[in-house]
């Protein structure tokens, strides 16, 4: 294992070793980020499923309260009328779907989020060796496959984010940046974690959530309290 930093050692000397409640959390990682750049601040949980079978398959899509902090660039894939919409809607890049295919088989990849008009797909299929690997092949699901392209990249921008569960039964998800106060970290977090809940699958038994960190890019990461955690959906359901 490499051996860690001076500044990360002296953080990890003061990172709580015991789970804590989300209000204290979203301090503390703000307290323990000691880079000079706008450190990330991600969330990353354990789930009870197996997602080998389909149907304990966990993904989705949210809005956070407060965006990720990051300006997202969004690739358009539509043709016709669509096109216009898509580039009044913010998109950073409009493309049909003859172009997309030619320029991103030939290794163009400048982008964050892609979203395609359904008619579109017969040529973005094409591409899902290349799209698919990195999370960013259009899917129907999670709204980036949709005949209203434009209030699907205005969803991008105001801070959509998708969340998949992965063969290591564990989900990661970026709800800001160390610069964000912590309330607006805090309800991020609970925008995140209550739509992952919702998730839900019916086949998954137990424990849903097993585990819950957040951290920062450098920094050590902090464990969640679980009945911290419960309490959200609790209090959704209420």
């Amino acid at each position: 294992m490499p051996r860690r930093g001076k500044k990360y050692r002296a953080v990890a000397e003061k990172a709580p070793h015991e789970p804590i409640g989300i209000e204290a959390a979203m301090k503390t990682v703000r307290e323990l980020a000691w880079a000079a750049f706008d450190e990330t601040v991600e969330v990353a949980m354990q789930l009870g499923v197996d997602p080998r079978h389909a149907d304990q398959m966990v993904r989705g899509t949210v809005v956070l309260p407060h965006g990720t902090g990051k300006d997202v660039r969004v690739l358009a894939i539509a043709g016709g009328e669509q096109l216009q919409a898509a580039k009044d809607a913010g998109a950073d890049l409009v493309m049909s779907g003859e172009e997309a295919v030619e320029k991103i088989s030939g290794g163009f990849l400048d982008f964050d989020a892609v979203v395609a008009t359904p008619d579109m797909m017969r040529h973005v299929g094409r591409l899902g060796r290349v799209l698919g690997p990195r999370g960013l092949m259009p899917n129907p699901k999670t709204g980036t496959v949709t005949p209203n392209i434009a209030e699907a990249i205005r969803a991008i921008k105001a801070g959509k984010v998708e969340f998949r569960v992965s063969k290591t039964r564990t989900i990661h998800g970026v709800i800001g940046r160390k610069s964000f106060d912590p309330e607006k970290l805090e309800e991020n977090f609970r925008a995140f974690v209550g739509a992952v809940q919702r998730a839900r699958p019916p086949a998954a038994k137990g424990r849903y959530i097993q585990s819950v960190h957040v951290g920062t890019t450098m920094s050590p990461s902090l464990e969640i309290d679980l009945g911290d955690v419960d309490r959200l959906q609790t209090a959704e359901r209420a």
